[in-house]
């Protein structure tokens, strides 16, 4: 059984960082991981994929070039850079381990989802 953490959320202004962590416990040797992202009345939305090696990424079209995902399996450890925030970047943001082989942006396709950790951007 994993157990996820997400920790990092906070309130920032708009063009600010913020850095999310998720730790894992339990076994997650050879999962990929994901990072989903939902705003108040609106479904869970896919932000970015990292399989485990961390050689093969996908993000959304609406992060791409302001987020970086990376992973430290040391530390069973994956993080979220999210620069040049946006008031639209405002959610609850979850990550999850990937159940499926390949990449995949569906939420179906994760499991072991965290709390969530929330991130605020202010205009």
């Amino acid at each position: 059984q994993v157990q996820l953490v997400e920790t990092g959320g906070g309130l920032v202004q708009a063009g600010g960082s913020l850095r999310l962590s998720c730790a894992a416990s339990g076994r997650t040797f050879g999962y990929s991981m994901g990072w989903f992202r939902q705003a108040p009345g609106k479904e869970r939305e896919f932000v970015v994929y990292i399989s485990w090696s961390g050689s093969t990424t996908d993000y959304a079209d609406s992060v791409k070039g302001r987020f970086t995902v990376s992973r430290d399996n040391a530390k069973n450890t994956v993080y979220l850079q999210m620069n040049s925030l946006k008031p639209e970047d405002t959610a609850v943001y979850y990550c999850a381990v990937g159940i499926t082989r390949g990449v995949s942006r569906r939420p179906a396709d994760f499991s072991s989802w965290g709390q969530g950790t929330q991130v605020t951007v202010s205009s």
